[in-house]
């Protein structure tokens, strides 16, 4: 009964999101043009820099393209709808979802997922077409790479949750979580690879931040889409990704018990 609330939970956020159509041309167009802005500063840096991160230019293009395409799809800035969460725990609203006769956590994620799946539909697809009718981007012609790289983007959105989820979490005791939220923003854009990819990095620090949560919203990704990531390196990547996801949803659920526990709701 209750998969059958989440599945409702998650059709009714994607048919919420797909009501803003103004708001997801808007963001097709900021994307293809911030898009075609990454890539030609990219085309400089490969040139002087053939090969950087392992990648060739073909490869290094199809990051840029797969950033702009999973930047609204996992929440790269942040929020994808969990800002409302915050906002409801710090107005006392949160009170009332307690009462629902279903798990908080389970019905935030089948919300997001909701929004995740109509946000790669709606600004993924068409700026990722766009740059590969524009640039020579290295885009696998086989079906399983794809479908290994859907299966990569959904493990991906759930590590993106559960790190949005713990921030929106804090909110039980920060009077303002904005700011807690922007720095989690900040720290996005950056650990994810979106700034420049994570393989550019040198030494320690590279192989260092390869290994945090955030590599696994679009580094994984992206290397799996471009082939970067093949047999065994496939497999690792798609644990390493699983394996974040389920602790972090699992500090969640610790987190929200606490924070429950506690009932500190502010504002209200």
């Amino acid at each position: 009964m209750h998969g059958v609330v989440y599945a409702a939970v998650a059709a009714g956020s994607f048919r919420r999101y797909a009501t803003y159509r103004i708001a997801t041309v808007a963001g097709v167009f900021t994307n293809t043009v911030f898009g075609f802005i990454v890539a030609y500063t990219y085309l400089a840096l490969w040139a002087e820099r053939p090969h950087l991160g392992g990648y060739d230019q073909a490869q290094a293009l199809t990051f840029v393209w797969t950033g702009q395409a999973l930047l609204a799809t996992a929440a790269l800035m942040g929020g994808g709808g969990l800002d409302e969460l915050q906002e409801r725990i710090r107005s006392g609203d949160i009170a009332v979802d307690l009462y629902r006769p279903a798990d908080l956590q389970l019905w935030w994620l089948a919300a997001d997922l909701g929004r995740a799946g109509l946000q790669l539909i709606g600004r993924g697809v068409v700026p990722m077409a766009v740059g590969a009718l524009a640039f020579p981007l290295a885009l696998p012609g086989d079906a399983l790479t794809w479908g290994c790289f859907l299966l990569s983007v959904l493990f991906g959105v759930l590590v993106s949750f559960a790190l949005r989820y713990l921030v929106a979490l804090a909110s039980f005791w920060l009077l303002d979580g904005s700011g807690l939220a922007m720095i989690s923003g900040l720290a996005c854009l950056f650990f994810t690879g979106m700034v420049l990819p994570l393989r550019v990095f040198p030494g320690g620090f590279g192989e260092a931040v390869q290994l945090l949560p955030w590599a696994a919203v679009l580094q994984v990704p992206a290397d799996v889409l471009m082939g970067v990531r093949s047999g065994d390196g496939l497999v690792r990547g798609l644990v390493f990704q699983a394996g974040w996801a389920v602790a972090l949803l699992a500090l969640g659920r610790l987190v929200q018990s606490a924070a429950t526990r506690k009932v500190v709701v502010h504002g209200g």
